[in-house]
């Protein structure tokens, strides 16, 4: 199977989060001829909430074996989906197209590409191996909501629980295999309101204006520091990513005023603690505070997965990889309550942006790795 087809047919099934149908109906017609057994499903309810993210197809395959001395369940997980293409591409987002040595569309790098070389690296992994399989959501890209905690539910009842489990998010940075993830930061989103009573500025006593609450309240959280970073981890921050009001009259005094918040946090911290501290800061302030845990940190701390991981790189590429825990969230969150969880994929230089592109010789070169890895890990 080769690599370079199989990114293209994933590219070409146009998948903005939340993805379902056609480019579900490609995965399954690639792993069904390998043996897998296929089950596709569809989570959450179309209710018009937009951090509900429904209705969400997820795909859960399976190779098993009747190989008593090979008992070992490895697993690789990623996402479908896609963010929207955006303006100003040269060419059609969703009709691949090689330009020179690099394969452009939406996915190619985050994370079509990846999924298309552990599919081409399992054509050459017997059945006797081991039990395979992938865990792949229409949703990682939206509220993550009914994506991968879904079909960690289904494992769950379906006694299917990997010992491993390899995401393929594009971590490399300026070559490939020089970077790959044992951990991510938590993430907390909050919103921060304050309430008046609307008026004219020229009666300001027979109003209240929420705004020097607010302003009060915001450098109170700017005012906090968690820490100062852990040993796998940099330091937690929190960032004020929105002020609104709304108030279109210049004589006119609000009744309300509403900030957005983000925390990314260490393994310092659990969600809840974030939300009673920020809460602490800004209650004195007439502040009230409405949050949402993304998800907690993990760490999968380093150890003989990370040294398969690293080894395969290494003798495929010869490049020395850093273990890290910078950057966003990802699904891996999810999964690492379950069983070891480490990241690792293409170079991310290009994910989400316009001409999203990947090297073609990347792509093989990762299916090579990929084959390492699952042969390693089943052993």
């Amino acid at each position: 199977m080769a690599v370079l087809d199989l990114a293209k047919q994933l590219i070409a099934a146009k998948s903005v989060t939340p993805a379902h149908g056609d480019v579900f109906t490609a995965m399954e017609a690639m792993l069904t001829p390998l043996g897998f057994a296929v089950t596709r499903f569809v989570a959450g309810e179309d209710d018009d909430n937009p951090d509900n993210g429904g209705p969400v197809e997820n795909l859960f395959a399976i190779r098993t074996t009747d190989n008593a001395q090979s008992a070992k369940h490895f697993a690789f997980a990623g996402h479908l989906d896609v963010v929207p293409e955006g303006k100003g591409w040269q060419s059609n987002a969703y009709a691949p197209e090689i330009r020179g040595d690099l394969l452009y569309g939406r996915g190619a790098v985050d994370m079509k590409g990846s999924i298309a070389a552990f599919v081409a690296a399992l054509a050459d992994i017997p059945k006797d191996a081991g039990t395979i399989s992938m865990i792949i959501t229409g949703d990682e890209e939206g509220p993550a909501v009914h994506g991968t905690r879904a079909l960690i539910d289904y494992m769950q009842a379906h006694d299917a629980i990997p010992d491993l489990c390899l995401v393929g998010e594009p971590t490399s940075v300026n070559r490939l295999g020089d970077m790959v993830k044992i951990g991510r930061r938590g993430s907390v989103n909050m919103w921060i309101s304050t309430h008046g009573t609307q008026g004219h500025v020229a009666y300001p006593h027979l109003a209240d204006n929420p705004l020097p609450r607010m302003v009060k309240a915001l450098t109170a959280i700017e005012d906090i520091t968690l820490d100062e970073g852990s040993d796998w981890f940099q330091a937690s921050n929190i960032e004020i990513t929105d002020l609104h009001v709304g108030n279109p009259a210049h004589n006119v005094i609000p009744a309300r005023a509403e900030a957005r918040i983000s925390c990314r946090f260490n393994d310092l911290h659990k969600g809840d603690d974030i939300i009673a501290c920020v809460r602490q800061a800004v209650e004195p302030h007439g502040a009230q505070v409405k949050a949402i845990i993304s998800g907690e940190s993990f760490l999968t701390p380093p150890g003989d997965f990370s040294a398969m991981i690293a080894e395969a790189i290494k003798a495929e590429t010869g490049v020395e990889t850093e273990l890290s825990t910078t950057g966003g969230t990802s699904d891996a969150r999810f999964l690492s309550k379950i069983c070891p969880v480490i990241e690792f994929g293409l170079c991310n230089a290009t994910m989400h942006k316009v001409d999203e592109a990947v090297a073609i010789a990347d792509l093989d070169m990762l299916t090579k790795i990929y084959r390492r890895i699952i042969i390693s890990a089943l052993s």
